[in-house]
Parts: C-alpha cells; sequence; structure tokens
C-alpha cells in the first residue's frame, strides 16, 4: 500500500477542520493539507445548519455563560473569554470576505437581537445583576435591560402576546447579535481549499489505524468505499464532532486515557408558518432547568439557513448510544475503555439530577414539549409546530 505523504491531515469535514484548514494555507501556502470525510459531502453533521442553533456565541444571551458570586454580584470572566472569541472569528470571517474567499456575508451571518428573558423574582434578581456586571464592561456596554412589560413587548411580540399573570418579568437585549449559518462557512472554506495547490478533501473516507511513529509523525489509514489508503503526516488534527473520542482512542496516546463520552442527540420544535415566523425576530435565552446540561439551555431562536427564515425552540435531548447522527448504535459500548468505566459509572452515581433530567426527556410527548414552549410563546399551537432532529453531541467525562 503506497503512503501519501502530507504535512497535515485534518480528519473531519466540519467547522473546526475547514477553519484551521483556512488559517494554515493563509500562513504558509505551501502547506500540502488532506482533509478525510467519512460521509460523501463536508458539513453534513454537527456543522451542518438544522444542526445546531446558529447562535453566534458572544455571551449576549447565555445565562449559562456568568455565575454567582458569594456576595450576590455576578462574575462575567467566562463570559469576556467566550465574547473575545467569538470576536476573533468576526474578524477572521471579514478578512475572508475582503479577499473574495468567503461569499456576501448575509450567505452566512445575519443581524439577529440577542436577548435574555426571565420569570420569577429570584431569576429577575439574577438578570439584573448579571446585567449590571455585564453593561459596565466595554464588550458588553450597549445591552439594555428592563422589566416593563410594554417594552418587552416591542422586543419579543410572541412570547409577551397575551401573557397573563402577575409574576416578575425582566428582559436584556443587545441588537447587534447574530444567527449564523456554519453549515454555509464550512462548505464555502472547504470548496476554496480544494482549489488550493497541495491540497485534497477525500470524501466517504474513515479513518481505521491512527499511530504515531517514533519520529514524532503519524501513520493514518483510511477506508475509502472499500479501498485502504494510507497516509503519513506531520500533524494530524481531529475536527471529528461526537466521533473525536474513538479516534482518540485509536491513537493509544496517554493523553486520551480515562476520558469517556455520553451522547445526547438534539431536537428542535420547528416553526415556518410565516404569519408566526414574522412576528419573531431574536435569539431568546432563558434559564435551563435545575441539573440539566449547559447544552439544554431553552431558547426561542430565529432562524435563516439559505435565504429562509423559520423559528425553532429547544433544545430537547434524546437518547442515543450514536456519537455521531449519522455513526452506529455500538460508538458507545465500543467507547468503553478499563481505563474509563469507573468515570463513566460514577458520573451516572453522582449525578442524579443529570440522569433523571435526560430520563424526563426521552419520556416527553409532543403535547409535553409544546407546554415547554408555552413557557416562553403562550400562544404556541401544537399544530404549528413539528420534531426536527439535530446533531448529536458527546458530553465528554473527564478522566479522574
Amino acid at each position: 500500500m503506497t503512503s501519501n505523504i502530507v504535512d497535515v491531515l485534518l480528519v473531519g469535514g466540519g467547522a473546526m477542520s475547514t477553519t484551521l484548514g483556512m488559517l494554515l494555507k493563509q500562513l504558509d501556502p505551501s502547506l500540502s493539507i488532506t482533509m478525510v470525510e467519512r460521509l460523501d459531502k463536508v458539513a453534513q453533521e454537527s456543522t451542518d445548519g438544522w444542526n445546531n442553533a446558529g447562535t453566534g456565541h458572544a455571551a449576549y444571551c447565555e445565562l449559562n455563560y456568568t455565575s454567582p458570586n458569594a456576595d450576590g454580584s455576578t462574575n462575567i470572566d467566562k463570559a469576556v473569554n467566550i465574547n473575545a472569541a467569538f470576536e476573533v472569528s468576526l474578524q477572521f470571517w471579514s478578512y475572508l470576505v475582503e479577499k473574495d474567499l468567503l461569499p456576501a456575508p448575509e450567505e452566512f451571518i445575519n443581524r439577529v437581537p440577542h436577548q435574555s428573558f426571565v420569570w420569577g423574582e429570584d431569576n429577575v434578581k439574577k438578570l439584573k445583576s448579571r446585567f449590571e456586571a455585564m453593561s459596565a464592561h466595554p464588550a458588553f456596554r450597549e445591552m439594555q435591560y428592563t422589566e416593563d412589560k410594554a417594552t418587552m413587548a416591542e422586543w419579543m411580540p410572541l412570547i409577551m402576546q397575551n401573557r397573563t399573570g402577575d409574576e416578575p418579568l425582566a428582559a436584556t437585549r443587545i441588537e447587534h447579535g447574530s444567527d449564523v449559518n456554519f453549515g454555509a462557512i464550512a462548505r464555502n472554506m472547504a470548496s476554496f481549499l480544494e482549489s488550493q495547490d497541495a491540497v485534497n478533501i477525500e470524501l466517504s473516507a474513515e479513518v481505521e489505524e491512527l499511530k504515531q511513529q517514533a519520529d514524532g509523525s503519524w501513520k493514518v489509514v483510511v477506508d475509502q468505499k472499500g479501498q485502504r489508503r494510507e497516509f503519513q503526516a506531520k500533524f494530524v488534527f481531529l475536527g471529528a464532532g461526537g466521533g473525536a473520542l474513538p479516534l482518540l482512542q485509536k491513537s493509544g496516546i496517554k493523553e486520551g486515557k480515562g476520558y469517556g463520552g455520553f451522547p445526547v442527540s438534539g431536537q428542535w420544535l420547528v416553526c415556518e408558518k410565516p404569519e408566526l415566523v414574522e412576528q419573531h425576530h431574536a435569539k431568546v435565552y432563558g434559564a435551563a432547568p435545575i441539573g440539566a446540561p449547559p447544552m439544554s439551555v431553552p431558547h426561542l431562536d430565529t432562524r435563516i439557513i439559505d435565504g429562509k427564515k423559520a423559528i425553532l425552540f429547544g433544545p430537547f435531548a434524546g437518547f442515543t448510544t450514536k456519537f455521531l447522527k449519522q455513526g452506529s448504535v455500538f460508538d458507545l459500548v465500543k467507547s468503553v475503555r478499563s481505563d474509563n468505566l469507573g468515570n463513566m459509572l460514577s458520573v451516572g452515581k453522582n449525578n442524579m439530577d443529570l440522569t433523571k433530567y435526560l430520563i424526563s426527556e426521552v419520556r416527553q410527548s409532543h403535547k409535553d414539549r409544546c407546554d415547554s414552549l408555552r413557557n416562553f410563546f403562550p400562544d404556541a399551537q401544537d399544530k404549528d409546530w413539528s420534531l426536527a432532529y439535530a446533531g448529536q453531541r458527546v458530553q465528554i467525562i473527564k478522566k479522574g
């Protein structure tokens, strides 16, 4: 079997691999790069537009990016770091647009206000503390806060429409939030990369062997439509989403020992009814249920994919043993090793709130999900919403 010698081998054809490929080619055009993707197209798993919420995560509205201090104030350190990281992404995309390496911005990113919305006296108090801390920082100085229901009705008409009761409500808003089609970005990046010298994209190519050599380079064997191919690479990047853990285990490196993973599928309620879609133009985030993982923070989102608008609500968790949406039902079982079994069992034992949450999510009916939606949108009708399956997420279980 003849070896293909490359400088860099990118495993996976999603947002991470395509972004790294673009960065490397901008920094050193002479690099030889090969990307291997197990599916027949790039950006078909979590990167695809319908497999994620498309939120440009800048910490404007995501309540789980801040935490309470002992004195009742709010710690915003994590939010500041996340905001700075997203600003770097925006600058990189702007650079690529200016160089005609990405299409016009409206083809992959749209301006959508980011809002937080809470109810209940304790949550209102927490949101006000969060606002006070964040609005004092230059990155969040344009954040607005209100407890006025008329103002909230202007910001989010569907959410306030026919909302009754005297329960305290509060909201924050930053107008320059974004809705991002990461799938469109990745596909455009992949298209550009493929046009460059010394870059190859191999589709329907699944990694079977991954082993580091004595000189630090890597030998990687892939199966491409029944044909085995070997690559020798100085550097390997695993941008395989939920499939990264099994690949890390295949590599045999000591840093991968002890890690486990638990797959959680994402589900959305989707509305494409024009008269409703046109009344909602925001990404509105609430507070996560007790014991729920960070990915479960409920939100009612404007979503714009390939020019078409819709509203998404969720996410709802589902259970599967697959690590990828188009993976194998044996993924979870095959990932269990003697060095991670103890950690995986202890997570289940010591996180009963999470376990109960996942069980309750899996047992939900369509009416149950719509009842959750009505906490945000009181007038929501079950018939206007359908269930869509998003990408897989693997909750990493750390060693120790």
